[in-house]
């Protein structure tokens, strides 16, 4: 891989995240609308990140494991990790690092193996 494609994705990456970060961190200082609204309603907002993220893994990887069977335990395994960290640390961002890291490592693995 080019370092082009590396320096590309950090830059996606980065700015993909300061574009979902920044407005909620200017937006708290105004006072929000979550004190006023049930408790229930913000378990089901917090719980929105993850199960986006499950979605994408799954509409994104089905084509390529239907393709090719041996991308299903790279997968199985990004998702398990993104799922178990997400469970230990609450927090999205570092599950959805570790899955990735996970599928990666797992897949290269695979293809220095086979």
């Amino acid at each position: 891989m080019s370092s082009n494609v590396i320096i590309v994705c950090l830059v996606v990456g980065a700015v993909n995240y300061l574009f979902r970060y920044l407005p909620l961190r200017l937006g708290a200082a105004r006072k929000t609308a979550s004190s006023t609204r049930p408790a229930w309603i913000n378990r089901v907002l917090d719980s929105i990140g993850i199960a986006s993220i499950c979605a994408l893994l799954v509409v994104s990887s089905t084509p390529d494991i239907l393709r090719d069977a041996h991308r299903l335990l790279p997968t199985l395994a990004g998702f398990v990790v993104l799922a178990l960290m997400f469970w230990r640390s609450k927090s999205i961002i570092f599950s959805t690092l570790a899955g990735a890291v996970c599928y990666g490592l797992v897949f290269k693995i695979m293809l220095l193996s086979g």
